[in-house]
C-alpha cells in the first residue's frame, strides 16, 4: 500500500478503514470511516482533491482523478466496482452503484440511489437521477427505481463490503514465499 505525501498534501484515512496493500492513495485525497479499497485500486489527489464518504467500497483495479484544482465527491454507501473509473466527478450522491469496468467522467451528477450498468460510458457533464439506472455508451437512463425492496437488496450488498473492512486487519496475511 502506499499512502503518499504529495507537494505537501497527505491523504487521511477514516477510523476503520481498510486500504488493501497494493493499492495506493496519494496527495489531497480524504476517505471517510468504514470504507474498503481494493487490490490496485488508485486516488490520486495530485492534481486535484479526491473526496470519499463513509462506508464506500473502491473495488479492485479502480481509478479516480481530478483535474487541477478541482474536487472530485463521492458520497457514502457508494459501490465503484472492480476496474471503474471516476474522473473528475462533480458529484455521487449516496448509495449509487457503479458497475464494473464503467467510466464516468468530467462534471457528472449520478443521484441517490443511481446505478451505473457495466462497462458504461458517462460522458462529460452528464447527469444521471435519483434512481436512475442507466446503461450503455453513451449511458442513458433505462428506467428509475425507488421501491424499498430495490434499496434493501443493494444495502445488503454494500454492507458486505463494509464488514470486509473489520475483517481484513486481522484475517489478511501474504504466505510466506515457498
Amino acid at each position: 500500500m502506499t499512502v503518499a505525501r504529495f507537494e505537501g498534501k497527505e491523504p487521511r484515512i477514516g477510523e476503520e478503514t481498510y486500504v488493501h496493500p497494493s493499492a495506493d492513495l496519494f496527495g489531497d485525497v480524504v476517505v471517510g470511516r468504514g470504507c474498503w479499497i481494493g487490490p490496485g485500486a488508485r486516488i490520486r489527489g495530485d492534481y486535484g482533491a479526491i473526496r470519499i464518504g463513509d462506508h464506500t467500497s473502491v473495488e479492485d483495479n479502480c481509478v479516480v482523478h481530478a483535474r487541477p484544482g478541482e474536487v472530485c465527491t463521492i458520497g457514502s454507501w457508494v459501490t465503484v466496482g472492480h476496474g471503474a473509473i471516476l474522473h473528475n466527478v462533480k458529484r455521487i450522491e449516496d448509495y449509487v452503484v457503479i458497475g464494473m469496468g464503467a467510466i464516468v467522467s468530467d462534471w457528472t451528477v449520478l443521484g441517490r440511489w443511481s446505478a451505473i450498468g457495466e462497462g458504461a460510458v458517462v460522458k462529460q457533464g452528464q447527469e444521471v437521477p435519483e434512481g436512475g439506472i442507466a446503461v450503455g455508451i453513451p449511458a442513458r437512463v433505462l428506467e428509475k427505481r425507488t421501491d424499498e425492496a430495490y434499496r434493501r437488496e443493494w444495502t445488503g450488498f454494500k454492507e458486505m463490503y463494509v464488514d470486509l473492512a473489520r475483517r481484513y486487519p486481522a484475517g489478511y496475511a501474504v504466505s510466506p514465499e515457498r
